[in-house]
């Protein structure tokens, strides 16, 4: 059994035992976290939410947190002398998860 959830602005395909990088949720690690925005549950019988399947819900367990990698943002415009350079690590939130309640 699979579900789609949808949390930070970006969707996620997850079955249980899995481990996942989410958008930071601001929980201790080791706390349980519940996913209630659950836009498909599939397997042997399937459920289609419009926009979410009432009811359904996804349990995990946050893992641990951390930053990724790093990512370089240069700009740099010819013949004037513009060059500036910036970088970015994303802030996230490892979740084990537990439970598909469908």
């Amino acid at each position: 059994m699979y579900a789609i959830i949808a949390t930070g602005g970006k969707q996620y395909k997850v079955a249980e035992g899995e481990t996942i990088r989410v958008e930071k949720l601001g929980v201790e690690a080791g706390e349980t976290v519940t996913f209630d925005q659950v836009l498909f549950v599939g397997g042997d019988d399937v459920k289609v939410g419009s926009p979410v399947v009432e009811g359904a819900t996804v349990t995990g367990t946050a893992v641990k947190d951390g930053k990724a990698k790093k990512v370089v943002v240069y700009r740099y415009k010819p013949k004037t002398g513009y060059h500036k350079k910036n970088g970015h690590r994303q802030a996230y939130t490892e979740v084990k998860i537990e439970k598909i309640n469908a």
